[in-house]
């Protein structure tokens, strides 16, 4: 019998060393299955985007967002009508001036009421002539108080064209506003959620409170800061043209300042 026990030594070593290897080859699947899941995880995760991040918050962030990129599409179409409304050309157009000018000297005074009432002549110029040549012709002193009348009117035309851009200048102040409110409401969900998992939040989980309070604040100041520059631009070109305009109207006017 002491011929079996080498024998029996050996197939019980095999035995051994068999499960040893079935055992490592279990867990090298595992392992390799593991690799696998994260790569097909990693595969699937979509990168978070710009259009991600603004839509990704809750509804009062989205309603801020919304409500930015509103006002956004409101000051490019008052910027865009600015730049084709406050021009020299609109406001004291060049033919209806000189046609006034020569009326005037000739003392046709009603012909030159008349081509003020035509809506094609219609302009911050000839408004304020208009409102002199009417004073002139009202009173029997008119060409002592016409002056009264065209500074009135001129006063008035100006005031209507300020007002147009207050319009650049309340979204300058309001976009960076909301943007802040959008930020302070991201914060405020990302320390909720800390809040609610006991401080142990992933990353993940914080991003999207995080993204929005960026994004609105983001959104904010590029209305803001191209909005306020056009409203400055188009007040300084207001000014410089009234008083271009102002000059102008002076000298057609000058022909009444003689005894009616």
């Amino acid at each position: 019998m002491l011929w079996f026990r080498p024998i029996l030594v050996g197939l019980v070593l095999l035995t051994l060393l068999g499960s040893v290897h079935v055992c490592r080859s279990a867990q090298a699947r595992q392992t390799e299955d593991a690799v696998v899941d994260d790569v097909l995880d990693q595969e699937n995760q979509v990168t978070p985007t710009i259009l991600n991040m603004v839509f990704g918050g809750n509804v009062l962030g989205i309603g801020i967002v919304v409500l930015i990129l509103l006002l956004s599409v409101v000051s490019v179409y008052f910027i865009i009508e600015h730049c084709l409304t406050i021009t020299r050309n609109r406001l004291m157009p060049d033919a209806a001036i000189s046609e006034l000018e020569a009326l005037i000297i000739h003392g046709e005074v009603n012909k030159a009421i008349d081509l003020c009432h035509q809506k094609e002549n219609y302009s911050l110029a000839t408004e304020v002539v208009l409102a002199g040549l009417e004073r002139y012709k009202s009173s029997e002193f008119g060409y002592a108080e016409y002056r009264s009348a065209v500074e009135e009117a001129g006063e008035d035309q100006t005031g209507k064209l300020y007002r147009r851009t207050e319009v650049l200048n309340v979204i300058g102040v309001i976009a960076p506003m909301l943007g802040l409110t959008g930020t302070v409401l991201g914060m405020i969900e990302a320390f909720t959620t800390i809040a609610s998992l006991d401080g142990m939040a992933r990353p993940q989980e914080l991003a999207g409170g995080i993204g929005q309070a960026l994004i609105t604040t983001l959104l904010g100041l590029l209305v803001a800061i191209p909005t306020m520059v056009a409203f400055s631009y188009f007040r300084n070109k207001i000014d410089s043209l009234v008083a271009e305009a102002g000059k102008r109207i002076e000298q057609v006017m000058m022909p009444l300042g003689r005894k009616k």
